[in-house]
């Protein structure tokens, strides 16, 4: 009897180890670099490649699209295994309508290096690098961002969130944990997903050094200091539509919420191109249409600054 205990406890540690094992394992390619050469630029744009320094960091490399005079412009940041790439419908549309485009490799992805994805925590310091880069680049101007996804959680994880004129978030996690435990349930069910998401979650501390409490794109969109539009796909299992919702509830300054009832985690440009051109640019003409954030900064005084009810949108698309 003792013998048969002793294997089924040996058994049971076995299947423990190798259950950690795997999880360390796979932790550690959900966080692994995704880097892509990325050829020849579109000949469509007038693209110029670029390179952004990054402080205590390597340096992003991306693409800039000169625009029409005076009009804004806007910083792209993709989802996280993707690049630039990813990105380029969105910079055709706002190109169409005038707009100057800077698409970027967040770090750790395309041609930007890094040693591992970090959810928005490093990448966070490239979108402020980037921010300031379209400052000198195109002083004066209006600033805004699209994010989607790994791009949206960043901007909103930097260290004082803001400085743009607008932001739109597409597809945003609320909170690391409730990201990888979606991902979880998605193959293997809600069981799995309870009992496997603590041990990946709890390896960011280890392999990125920051706590997974502070992945926390909820948390930190209420010192966003922007108009938000959030969008959100329906049948999205990667950010369920709950969480979209309850970003934009967080929201303090003017935000409009978008969303589109059958579309999962994908590209929602490619999914619903009229309606997204409505939506997102119709957005971004509302919110781009004064003075930069930089004018306002310098010019008003304290007093003549709206509080955070005024600046509540409720005609924004």
């Amino acid at each position: 009897m003792r013998r048969v205990i002793l294997r089924a406890a040996l058994v049971v540690a076995l299947l423990c180890f190798a259950t950690l094992l795997a999880a360390w394992f796979v932790g550690g390619e959900l966080l692994a670099p995704r880097l892509a050469a990325m050829g020849d630029a579109p000949a469509d744009l007038p693209i110029e490649a670029v390179t952004i320094p990054v402080p205590d960091a390597p340096p992003l490399r991306g693409w800039w699209v000169t625009g029409t005079t005076a009009r804004p412009a806007v910083l792209l940041l993709h989802g996280i295994r993707a690049d630039r790439r990813a990105m380029l419908g969105r910079a055709r549309l706002l190109h169409r309508h005038g707009y100057s485009v800077l698409l970027v490799d967040l770090q750790a992805h395309g041609e930007s290096q890094g040693d591992a994805i970090t959810l928005g925590a490093r990448e966070s310091r490239g979108v402020v690098a980037a921010r300031d880069w379209m400052r000198q680049r195109v002083p004066g101007s209006r600033l805004a961002a699209i994010g989607v996804s790994l791009g949206g959680a960043s901007i909103l994880l930097a260290p004082q969130p803001g400085g743009f004129d607008a932001v739109v978030l597409e597809a945003v996690y609320s909170n690391a944990r409730q990201a990888v435990r979606n991902r979880i349930a998605m193959r293997l069910g809600d069981g799995m997903a309870e009992l496997l998401a603590p041990l990946l979650t709890l390896q960011t501390q280890w392999r990125i050094g920051v706590s997974v409490d502070e992945l926390s794109p909820l948390d930190r969109i209420g010192k966003l200091d922007a108009p938000v539009l959030v969008v959100a796909g329906g049948r999205d299992r990667h950010a369920l539509p709950a969480e979209s919702r309850a970003l934009f509830e967080r929201a303090k300054n003017a935000k409009a919420f978008w969303l589109l009832p059958n579309a999962a985690h994908v590209d929602f440009l490619a999914h619903a191109p009229d309606e997204y051109e409505k939506r997102v640019v119709g957005f971004l003409e509302h919110q781009l249409s004064g003075p930069s954030s930089q004018q306002t900064a310098r010019h008003a005084s304290p007093a003549s600054m709206p509080d955070s009810a005024s600046r509540h949108d409720p005609t924004a698309p």
